[in-house]
């Protein structure tokens, strides 16, 4: 393991690597893989795609590279990339919730990791799961401080992690945060209506393209079909 490890070094970039790793913790602390396994199976089936094509078609060497290069490029953004946009949008959705109980559990006089310890045994989510493994973390000799900064490396959301960034400060500081994590819950909750408004304003043009493509060619054809019937 340690060998193939060295061989992906040489091949691939430290600072790709590097990156890539960063991308790798945004997908949650239940989907971790290796930057360099990654890499190396994205690499090696490339090169099987091309040499596959290349053998079965007969324009192989014109349709070889182009798909290779596309599948290589395309690759990440499937397997990675899009799916980091999609944990993200469903975090934020969990967030509301999840912060709004934190945020009553404070209000009852708590300290913050009472009340995150509440919070998580009551919410049933993958953000919840984020902060029982950061509340693990403190039980191995971790501070409070420490496990959040940690955590943030895994969360793919701005917004989240600015509210993570205020549990943070009010563990340093000793600062109420109450009025402030309402605050970043209505955020949350504006930017998720905004969203759907974004996508809603979109369906009128899908609605035109699909009209072009497929109702408008038919109604030509129903027109046309007396004519081009008596001309055969």
């Amino acid at each position: 393991m340690a060998r193939k490890k060295e061989i992906s070094r040489h091949i691939f970039n430290q600072n790709k690597i590097d990156k890539l790793n960063i991308k790798i913790k945004k997908l949650g602390i239940y989907n971790q893989i290796e930057a360099t396994k990654f890499m190396n199976l994205r690499l090696f089936s490339t090169i099987i795609i091309f040499f596959v094509i290349l053998y079965i078609s007969n324009f192989g060497y014109i349709i070889a590279p182009i798909v290779s290069i596309l599948y290589y490029y395309l690759f990440e953004k499937l397997l990675i990339d899009d799916k980091i946009k999609k944990r993200a949008s469903k975090l934020e959705e969990e967030a509301m919730y999840f912060f709004e109980v934190l945020t009553l559990s404070l209000e009852t006089g708590r300290n913050l990791e009472e009340a995150i310890n509440v919070t998580v045994k009551n919410v049933n989510s993958e953000l919840s799961d984020e902060f029982k493994n950061a509340i693990r973390e403190i039980r191995f000799g971790k501070s409070l401080t420490e496990s959040l900064e940690d955590m943030q490396e895994n969360i793919p959301s701005e917004s989240i992690n600015n509210l993570i960034l205020t549990l943070t400060q009010a563990d340093l500081y000793g600062n109420s945060i109450i009025n402030s994590l309402y605050n970043q819950i209505d955020y949350l909750r504006e930017k998720k209506k905004m969203e759907m408004k974004a996508v809603i304003s979109k369906v009128p043009i899908k609605v035109s393209v699909i009209s072009v493509l497929f109702f408008v060619p038919l109604v030509l054809l129903i027109i046309l079909a007396p004519i081009l019937l008596n001309y055969l």
